[in-house]
């Protein structure tokens, strides 16, 4: 059976679940290289759906029909990819898609500098979306990863990561938002990598699976939705111009919140309900949207046509390098299976409350892990840390040695810094050489580079926080 026609079974099962109030999810298997397996799981539940994810639309050929990353599987294509191709994008394959790296008005330099200068627009969706609901869903969020979900007000977001049990080794990282529902019935937005979202699925569907039987909600991918990012200090006033007259307004919504609201096309009228989050991943401010992808191209086109002078596109080259001045991490690179959140310098994730009660996976790993050795804990061997490095520029795999040769770690993102016009890179090393302001020295191409440890993030982040004014994050 081909992919699409599978796939678009599985949205007929999916709503017919819906309709009946079924509990639904589907688990997607690589068998070989392109080969898929698919189980539909029911249970009952029923209750209220957000406005932005109500029906589960079949997949369309040619739109994220696939999970396979394999080289010899057709890469898929998000809905803006006629945009990117318009605008003169350099296409790539990322994750199982057709991605913009760069377009030809600006090299990625340009673009990164333009992006914390004004605004760009990124073109995010290949990540995963999802919607977990239901009596059970806090639950199970608190089973798999480190977040006081309880806590989590209403149209806020916070960053999380699932995790392996036992070892407490990070499965993905996740920007995980509490939507507005009954309290009888709570309602949550979920987004991981694309690059993990085979992995992820066969995680949550045995999570869930292993469940009580008398568990109750429904985990839904929003395959028909696309996401969008506008990052930069400008994006509050690009945003705007597209909100309805006298609507909704942006001075209220801070960095970790959303909304959901109509967005113009680019022929006069309004989209349905768009779920608006402010923050992103490059340090700026910024939004990210999440868009039915028949609107897509046109609030796309409509945000470039009325703001030519402040809005340019960007791709993955400008977003790595944003990402990394930010010091923040790629899954793959600078986290793994075998990493915790505090190797990983998120110990932050785990707020105080989770540390007391635990109950979380890997917590007999992960708890211990947060107090030193000479306090009782075990601490860790390694951290994650920041690096400025002389001469060339270090890559991914390069040597973090001490003055004598000895080896102290490894270098998992690195590039040079268009905002510092420096090298940076961010790396794990052995405890105890982890400390700002230690020199070590890198190995790039056999040639040892002076290097030392700095803080992160290696440029000053500017979130909107509730408060007023900009706050680094």
């Amino acid at each position: 059976m081909k992919t699409t026609t599978l796939l678009n079974a599985i949205g007929r099962e999916l709503n017919a679940a819906r309709a009946a109030h079924r509990y639904s999810t589907f688990l997607l298997r690589l068998n070989g290289s392109c080969s898929r397996s698919y189980t539909i799981l029911v249970r009952p539940c029923a209750g209220p759906q957000p406005p932005f994810c109500q029906s589960f639309r079949p997949v369309v050929p040619g739109r994220k029909a696939s999970t396979s990353t394999s080289d010899t599987a057709p890469l898929e294509r998000t809905s803006l990819y006629g945009l990117h191709v318009d605008h003169g994008a350099k296409m790539v394959p990322f994750a199982g898609y057709s991605m913009p790296v760069q377009y030809s008005d600006l090299s990625v330099g340009d673009s990164h500098k333009w992006t914390r200068a004004k605004a760009s627009l990124f073109d995010v969706g290949h990540m995963v979306q999802h919607h977990l609901s239901g009596p059970s869903s806090p639950a199970l969020l608190e089973l798999i990863t480190p977040t006081a979900i309880s806590a989590l007000a209403p149209n806020h977001s916070t960053l999380s990561c699932l995790l392996h049990p036992v070892t407490g080794g990070i499965v993905d990282d996740a920007v995980i938002t509490r939507l507005p529902s009954p309290a009888s019935f709570p309602s949550f937005y979920i987004v991981t990598n694309a690059a993990c979202r085979a992995k992820d699925l066969a995680y949550l569907s045995a999570q869930i699976a292993s469940l009580d039987p008398s568990a109750r909600l429904t985990h839904t991918i929003l395959a028909s939705q696309d996401l969008i990012a506008l990052q930069g200090p400008l994006a509050a006033s690009i945003l705007s111009s597209i909100l309805p007259p006298g609507g909704p307004s942006l001075h209220t919504l801070y960095f970790g919140q959303c909304a959901s609201f109509p967005l113009q096309l680019a022929h006069g009228t309004f989209s349905p309900p768009c779920l608006v989050s402010r923050g992103g991943y490059t340090g700026e401010d910024g939004f990210e949207i999440s868009i039915p992808p028949e609107h897509a191209p046109s609030i796309a086109e409509n945000l470039m046509r009325k703001n030519p002078e402040t809005l340019r596109l960007a791709g993955l080259g400008a977003r790595d390098s944003l990402r990394l001045e930010a010091g923040m991490c790629l899954y793959g690179h600078d986290l793994d299976d075998s990493t915790t959140p505090v190797e990983a310098g998120l110990a932050w994730i785990v707020p105080k409350a989770r540390r007391t009660r635990g109950g979380f996976h890997g917590a007999e790993a992960i708890l211990p892990q947060l107090t030193a050795t000479k306090d009782g804990g075990t601490g860790v061997g390694r951290r994650r840390v920041g690096l400025v490095i002389d001469g060339a520029p270090a890559r991914e795999g390069a040597e973090i040695v001490s003055d004598g040769g000895e080896p102290l770690g490894t270098v998992t993102s690195g590039c040079p810094s268009p905002s510092l016009g420096t090298n940076i890179a961010m790396g794990y090393v052995r405890s105890g050489w982890h400390k700002v302001g230690t020199e070590v020295g890198v190995l790039v191409r056999g040639k040892r580079r002076a290097a030392r440890v700095v803080r992160m993030p290696f440029v000053e982040t500017r979130y909107v926080r509730e408060g007023g004014g900009t706050a680094p994050g």
